[in-house]
């Protein structure tokens, strides 16, 4: 599983811990039914959307980067609970958002992509409005929006562009690339779409208003754009470009007939879009279909007539409707069967493939690593290697190579959905393979101590597994072609139904002890403590980490490992629940009461064994 996809399924997971998904649950819903939203702050400032907020927030690398104010999440982290939710609330009343930082990271062209980076706490306030909004647009979004989506990936964007190339026949595709896209989206536009999404809470709309509007530290306040850095540019970006979709589908596969009734199904009342798509296609109509991932898109068309139509209609469009220019040197009109088309770091193109039982030319889609994300990998992967040739000391060298190996898998997982992976992957690793011989020679052993159950699964069978440092080394060379997906169209995180194909529902725990230990944080502790409780408490099922015995209200504690008297912190692995009894156990220094303790709770060895470790920690003696 990608770490994206890890990441969405862990804020899926967040919003059950914090009774929040009911609320998301029923604005999906509501914006299905095309209801108007007056007053969504009240549930952008509620307790659980702040604390869901935090817990999102704790997990996403970014927030260990700091804005202007030099503060990260480890400073929120310290906060009281109570605290920390009244702040924001008191942001809320009348918000303006801090100086934004600019930094520039290098672009592949070799340019520089500029990134703004709000405050940690402006951060806090943005997924608090995006755990709101984006139910309310999810439901309005397009079918082949992929990018930024819960649930969605780059690999059903391919999966899509697969389909319109083989399956449907389509051999030219409109290329548009939006020059400088985020830093051009125009921003009455954009509350004018929001508005029209039926998002009509005047205070909400006002502050994303601020938020766009924030100033840039050094350079002044934006008139245009989203900052590429922030929380809510994706959710926003996508808001802009929900319009684009609808359009193009609005010239070809949504078009309105005079007799409409005529191709519904009278088995299931469901349109008939290939009866419907044949009779469209005696006319004059442009057949065209959108694939988009970000501000990355193409249209597939079936003549290049159809596509010239297309490229000039989409130019306009997007300079009349969204005041954006496309990159006349980016933007073009692709022949399938003749040239490469690049899309997501892939390059496609119509392949001869046999004849049909008519005689006619059939073909296949092929796809390859595009050449630039070639060069890349090689550079990424050799960057790697030379870190793993001088690690800071010795016990990092299991580290560094742990690194590479996450990259190696990463890279492969991505990828493998090129048809022509394998061959791809093979001419990276001759490039790789010779900087790992010219910097290792006699280091690299086909044996060693350290092989990762991760790479024994996915390589164990290959031949090219080396070990350096005594660590198995993911073979880059070896990697085997998988099909791209489509997106189960019942998959849906704000659905019941939906969140079923997607995981068990907290099965193992009792859910109504997480809500009341989310409900009732304690006191004068920090939220980080509180919400490492509930993190705990799930993953112990719910069960005492010492005898096992189900915890209850009333009967359990959150100890920490290290006492705070000593230094201890609130951090996750300083912490685990315990019965009130085993508390006790662990604390007590009057042997009586030891005593006593032990005959209640008739422990066992092994269980006695966890006590002393958790006694030592505390500087207790052991029993």
């Amino acid at each position: 599983m990608t770490t994206e996809r890890k990441a969405k399924r862990r804020k899926l997971r967040n919003a059950e811990y914090y009774d929040f998904q009911a609320v998301q649950d029923m604005l999906y819903q509501n914006s299905l039914d095309n209801k108007v939203f007056i007053n969504l702050m009240q549930y952008i400032v509620s307790d659980e959307n702040i604390r869901l907020a935090f817990r999102n927030m704790k997990k996403n690398a970014g927030s260990k980067t700091a804005g202007v104010d030099k503060k990260t999440i480890k400073d929120l982290e310290k906060w009281q609970d109570e605290r920390l939710i009244k702040f924001v609330r008191k942001k809320f009343e009348w918000y303006t958002p801090q100086a934004v930082r600019r930094v520039e990271i290098p672009k592949s062209n070799g340019k520089m992509r500029p990134l703004g980076i709000p405050t940690i706490t402006d951060r806090l306030i943005q997924q608090c409005i995006i755990q709101v909004l984006e139910p309310v647009c999810e439901a309005k979004f397009h079918e082949r929006n992929n990018g930024f989506r819960p649930n969605r990936s780059t690999e059903h964007a391919i999966a899509q562009c697969y389909k319109f190339m083989q399956i449907d026949k389509l051999q030219y595709v409109v290329d548009i690339d939006i020059k400088g896209f985020f830093d051009n989206i125009n921003h009455g536009k954009l509350l004018k779409q929001i508005w029209t999404l039926g998002i009509r809470d005047k205070k909400l709309i006002s502050i994303i208003s601020a938020m766009l509007k924030a100033e840039v530290a050094g350079i002044g306040f934006p008139e245009f754009g989203a900052p590429q850095g922030s929380l809510a540019s994706p959710l926003l970006s996508n808001i802009v470009l929900n319009e684009l979709d609808w359009w193009i589908a609005s010239q070809w596969e949504n078009i309105k007939t005079h007799n409409d009734k005529a191709y519904f199904r009278k088995d299931n009342g469901v349109m008939d879009k290939g009866k419907l798509y044949t009779k469209l296609r005696k006319t004059n109509l442009k057949e065209c279909y959108g694939v988009r991932y970000a501000d990355d898109f193409k249209i597939f068309c079936r003549t290049r007539q159809d596509a010239v139509k297309m490229f000039v209609a989409t130019k306009q469009w997007l300079k009349d409707r969204l005041g954006l220019d496309i990159s006349e040197e980016k933007s073009k009109i692709i022949n399938l069967k003749r040239e490469y088309s690049e899309f997501l770091g892939f390059k496609l193109k119509l392949h001869p493939k046999g004849k049909d039982k008519n005689e006619q030319q059939k073909y296949a889609v092929i796809s390859h690593i595009s050449d630039k994300a070639k060069i890349k990998i090689k550079e990424i992967s050799k960057k790697y290697i030379g870190e793993i040739q001088n690690p800071a000391n010795s016990a990092m060298g299991y580290e560094v190579v742990n690194r590479y190996n996450a990259f190696v898998m990463g890279t492969h997982n991505y990828y493998c959905k090129a048809t022509h992976v394998s061959n791809d992957f093979s001419t990276i690793a001759f490039s790789v393979k010779k900087s790992l011989k010219a910097r290792f020679k006699s280091e690299l052993k086909p044996n060693g101590k350290h092989l990762a159950d991760c790479i024994r699964k996915i390589y164990g069978s290959s031949s090219q597994l080396r070990y350096i440092h005594n660590t198995a080394l993911a073979p880059i060379g070896f990697v085997q072609h998988k099909n791209p997906m489509f997106k189960k169209k019942t998959v849906n995180q704000y659905t019941v139904s939906g969140r079923s194909e997607i995981h068990k529902n907290l099965e193992c725990v009792n859910t109504d002890i997480l809500k009341y230990l989310m409900r009732n944080p304690v006191k004068n502790r920090s939220i980080e403590y509180n919400d490492n409780r509930l993190s705990l408490y799930s993953a112990q099922h719910g069960k005492c980490s010492v005898t096992g015995q189900i915890l209850e209200i009333g009967n359990m504690h959150t100890h920490h490992k290290i006492p705070t008297s000593i230094g201890g912190k609130d951090g996750y692995m300083n912490l685990t629940i315990v019965t009130t009894m085993v508390h006790r156990l662990i604390h007590s220094v009057n042997k009586e009461l030891i005593s006593q303790y032990l005959k209640i709770l008739k422990i066992s060895e092994k269980q006695l064994k966890k006590v002393n470790k958790l006694r030592i920690l505390a500087n207790r003696e052991e029993i």
